[in-house]
């Protein structure tokens, strides 16, 4: 029982860092901000693992932390995949005034055609 209060107590000041400062307008510069946000959030993350989901070492669970490892992996392989195939769509968009001749270039050759 004290570790789950040890972890309640942690998770919530890790919650509360952030919203104070954001609430009390801390004078820093937004990057700055959301960094420290991220960081908090990221401790928060191990917070729960380690108190609440009990992911350890130990060699009866030590397939927990197995799992989490993998899945973690996967989680940044689709993350950033997803972001590439984002930018790269966006580059790789033809500009719309050369679609529209496109259009009417196919439009012509089908009329001459049919």
């Amino acid at each position: 029982m004290g570790q789950l209060m040890t972890g309640f107590g942690l998770a919530a000041l890790l919650t509360i860092i952030p919203f104070g400062l954001v609430m009390a307008e801390v004078d820093m510069s937004r990057t700055t901000l959301v960094g420290i946000i991220m960081g908090l959030g990221a401790v928060q993350i191990l917070v729960h693992l380690v108190f609440f989901l009990h992911v350890n070492r130990s060699g009866e669970e030590g397939w927990t932390l197995s799992a989490t490892i993998f899945s973690v992996i996967i989680l940044v392989i689709v993350l950033a995949g997803s972001l590439w195939v984002m930018h790269n769509m966006n580059e790789n968009m033809m500009p719309s005034h050369e679609m529209d001749r496109q259009i009417e270039q196919m439009k012509s050759l089908q009329s001459q055609q049919g």
